[in-house]
Order: C-alpha cells, then structure tokens, then sequence
C-alpha cells in the first residue's frame, strides 16, 4: 500500500475543520480510496467515493474497536 497525505486546513498539530485526508494507493499506485480523520469522525470514500456517501465512524468507536482487537 501506498499511503499520500493531504493536508487540509491543518494548523500546527491541532486539526482544521476539514482534518487530514490521507490518498490510499495499492503497490501499483492504483488509487484504492480516501481517508479522512477530523476532530470527532472518520470516513472512508473507497474509490471515487465521495465524502457525503463514505462510511463515517466516530473516532472513539474506532479507537475502541482498535483496543479491542
């Protein structure tokens, strides 16, 4: 996998209201998805996916399922 980050909005380490889209790419650089991680959310836009269709989970749900793995 190959993982770009794109910064929007990002202020020193605090996230902007847009918080960090990372570009994810498979080992041939196909374009796989987006992700974005923001103050209170995390979506995940698969393919040309855009935000307002992503799967969307609270960051502590996440955070949760992570520790709980």
């Amino acid at each position: 996998m190959n993982v770009k980050m794109r910064m929007d909005q990002v202020s020193g380490i605090n996230l902007g209201n847009n918080g960090i889209r990372l570009a994810i790419h498979d080992s041939q650089d196909k374009h796989v998805g987006n992700l974005r991680i923001g103050k209170a959310t995390v979506v995940w836009m698969r393919g040309k996916t855009t935000e307002k269709y992503g799967k969307r989970i609270p960051l502590e749900k996440l955070l949760k399922l992570m520790d709980d793995m």
